[in-house]
């Protein structure tokens, strides 16, 4: 399991995974899922890949060879982030016709989700996720944000906080939060954490960073939200008890008989 994050916000985008592929008493794997394929001062590209592992890296090795060889359609050459989306969509189908009837014999998961943010020179950023059909969508500033793999645990702290407007800066702590409360309640998502942000218009990749297990501003910042948490939770308005709201049990007397 995993748990890959995109937020697309007027001021840019970033993209977060946890690095966790498999989790068990006695076995824990981890892989990279976060890939920067830009190219200053033309195209911003950041790739999150969610899934069967053997599916995704195939996906990537057919992204980095269509580059190598210089191939019509590549991440490069393609006009649109749309267009781009859906290109590694006929990638998957691909890849997965291949292997999904081995795959299918020995009942295994074939399914994957890729989430691709950036920006193509003469359009406007955006964000897409790429279903494991090959299909994708696209955020909106209505819905900010898309996710992929273990959702649940880290997507209220964002349907608290974020919005379209929010500040680029606000948004990193944000993404780290919901990463970070995900990794408390399932522990097949864990370290280390990837985050990368991108500016819109910069056309640059700057911002990078990395959490390892222990890191000092990961442990600041869980110590500081859990604090928060149980502050705010302590002072929220007293509960006014009504014992008429909630009758003792069930009334039969309007019950009749079919």
């Amino acid at each position: 399991m995993t748990y890959c994050l995109g937020i697309h916000v007027r001021q840019g985008i970033l993209l977060a995974t946890d690095s966790r592929t498999n989790a068990g008493v006695d076995y824990i794997s981890s892989y990279r899922k976060l890939f920067d394929f830009s190219v200053p001062q033309e195209r911003a590209l950041i790739l999150c890949t969610s899934g069967n592992l053997s599916i995704t890296q195939a996906v990537l090795h057919a992204l980095e060879r269509d580059l190598i060889v210089n191939a019509e359609a590549n991440l490069h050459t393609l006009p649109t982030l749309y267009d781009i989306a859906r290109y590694i969509g006929n990638c998957i189908r691909k890849l997965q016709e291949i292997d999904r009837p081995w795959l299918q014999k020995d009942k295994i998961d074939f399914q994957c989700s890729f989430l691709l943010g950036g920006q193509v020179k003469g359009e406007a950023p955006g964000l897409h996720m790429i279903y494991s059909q090959g299909n994708c969508i696209k955020s909106t500033p209505e819905t900010p944000f898309l996710q992929i793999g273990e959702t649940k645990y880290g997507k209220p702290i964002l349907d608290r906080t974020l919005t379209y407007e929010s500040a680029i800066e606000d948004v990193a702590k944000y993404a780290l939060l919901s990463i970070d409360s995900t990794m408390r309640s399932n522990l097949s998502v864990g370290p280390p954490i990837n985050l990368i942000m991108y500016e819109t218009d910069s056309f640059e990749i700057v911002n990078k960073a990395r959490f390892y297990a222990g890191d000092p501003y990961l442990i600041k910042m869980r110590k500081h939200w859990e604090v928060a948490l149980r502050e705010a939770a302590a002072n929220m308005p007293t509960i006014e008890w009504n014992s008429t709201a909630v009758p003792d049990g069930p009334d039969l007397t309007d019950i009749s008989e079919p």
